[in-house]
Formats: C-alpha cells, structure tokens, sequence
C-alpha cells in the first residue's frame, strides 16, 4: 500500500512538474511571436511601381507637366499676373522625399516577403543603407530648376535621426541642393503646414510635389474617403500646375482614410478592407 501512495505521490508531482514547463514555455511562446502582416494585397502595387512601363511613363509624365508649368512661371504675361509684392521673390519648389524622389519599394517588398508590418527599426535599417533609387524624372527636373536659379526644398516625414542618411542618399543619387537648410525632417508633428509655411516666408512657393495629397495641403489630412474626394474637386484646376501628384498604391494617406484613420489589428484592416471594395 505504502508503495502504491509513493507510486501515485511521484506520478502526480511529476505531471505538475510537466504542466508547468509546458505552461511556462506556451506563455513565453506566445509572447516572443511577432505580429503577422497580411501583406499580400501590397504585392501588385509594388510590382506595379518596380516592373511597369506604366509607372515609369506617369512619373515621366509628372515631372515634363511639372517642367511646363515652371517655365511658364518665367514668362513675362505670367508673372504680371501676380501682385507686385510677389513678383521679385525668389521661386521655390517643395517635393516630398519618399515615393515622390526617391523609391523605397525595396523596403516595401521586404517587409511583405517577411510578412511584417511597417515598424521603425527595418525602415531606420533601409535608410542606413542609403540605397534608395531616384524615381524617375525627378532628379532631372530637379536640376533643371536648380540651374534656373529656383530653390529646392525637401520636405518629408521621416525622422528627424534619418536627416544625414537623407541627405546622403539624395546626393548620391543627384538631386541638387541637399543639405541641412533644406531637407526638413518631421520635428513634433506629421501635419507639414508648419514647414510650407515656413518656406513661404521666405520664397514664393511655384510647385509642390508629393505622392500623398496631404504634401501639397492640409486640407486632405485626417479626411474620410469622401471628404478627400470632395477637396480633390475642389482643388481641381491645381493638379498638373501647382500641384503635380506621383503615384503611389503601395501605402499612404488614402489607405488610411479607408481604415477611418483608426489604429486597427491586421484583421481588422483585412476586413475593412474588403467591406470598402466596390462591387456589383
């Protein structure tokens, strides 16, 4: 009988044992899994922009309306359209950085291959390397309005610790005019009025240029779906004059506005967006 209890006393300490370690290592299993993106419906968006005649043709397209424009800014009828106090005031361009001069997709595909989503370390690592390529047409329109004597200026929301890779990589690849004074990272906030704003006092602003709407005026930020489609009707008469738009369905501020501008899990953002496709 007194065999029987130790027989029973050690099968039941053993099993605690076991429970245990198993409990023990399913919770640190659990906590030490990293979040799954579904990323698959990036995969087009970013063939599209690294494999496409298409893409290739429409940032052509953008920066030879955005050349047009600029040279008409020089004619004599168009500068006798302006008020005196703006006449004389040195010409600046402001161009977003990311998707607009420079293309990330790399870093894109990345975190879609390793089924990531966007988090700060891989994108601080991507622009270490400072490998970005120029987006097509960008650094020769660039540098035909720097050698018109127009200022240029870069205006991004990446961090203000990413300002000498920044400027690195865009003199490598050879955009003009990158330096301190005129790459303007994000300081406090992601809203780039201030930094516009900023640039006015100074220059009579000529182009803006961005892939996102909200590069060019804070009208479209924190907007619902309708509300910028509203403002993009109302601005209309803007785009390919003061306002030359690049392509971009890889991400931005018009998937955010499907997602309300919410902070929402990877399944929500599946859902909704599937519950936003129009269908018949």
């Amino acid at each position: 009988m007194k065999n029987k209890n130790y027989l029973l006393s050690a099968t039941l300490v053993f099993a605690s044992i076991f429970g245990t370690y198993f409990v023990m290592n399913s919770v640190v299993s659990v906590k030490s899994q990293v979040v799954v993106a579904d990323n698959e419906y990036q995969v087009a968006a970013t063939l599209f922009m690294q494999h496409s005649g298409e893409y290739r043709a429409l940032c052509f397209q953008a920066f030879n309306i955005a050349k047009l424009f600029l040279d008409k800014d020089f004619e004599k009828n168009s500068l006798k359209m302006l008020p005196k106090v703006e006449r004389k005031r040195p010409r600046a361009i402001v161009v977003d950085i990311d998707e607009t001069v420079l293309d990330n997709s790399p870093a894109q595909a990345y975190t879609i291959k390793k089924r990531l989503p966007f988090n700060l370390k891989d994108w601080y690592a991507w622009g270490e390397m400072r490998s970005a390529k120029a987006i097509p047409g960008s650094v020769d329109f660039l540098k035909y309005a720097n050698g018109k004597g127009v200022k240029i200026f870069y205006v991004s929301n990446r961090d203000e610790v990413q300002k000498q890779a920044t400027i690195d990589n865009l003199k490598a690849v050879g955009f003009p005019d990158a330096s301190t004074e005129t790459v303007l990272l994000r300081q406090t906030e992601s809203s780039k009025t201030v930094r516009r704003t900023a640039i006015s006092q100074n220059y009579r602003i000529v182009i803006l240029a961005g892939d996102n709407l909200n590069d060019l005026s804070e009208v479209f930020e924190k907007k619902s779906v309708a509300d910028r489609f509203m403002e993009v009707d109302k601005t209309r008469e803007l785009y390919g004059n003061k306002f030359i738009v690049l392509p971009n369905a890889m991400y931005g501020a018009w998937e955010e506005s499907i997602y309300d501008n919410k902070r929402l899990s990877e399944a929500e953002k599946t859902a909704k967006r599937n519950a936003m496709l129009l269908s018949y």
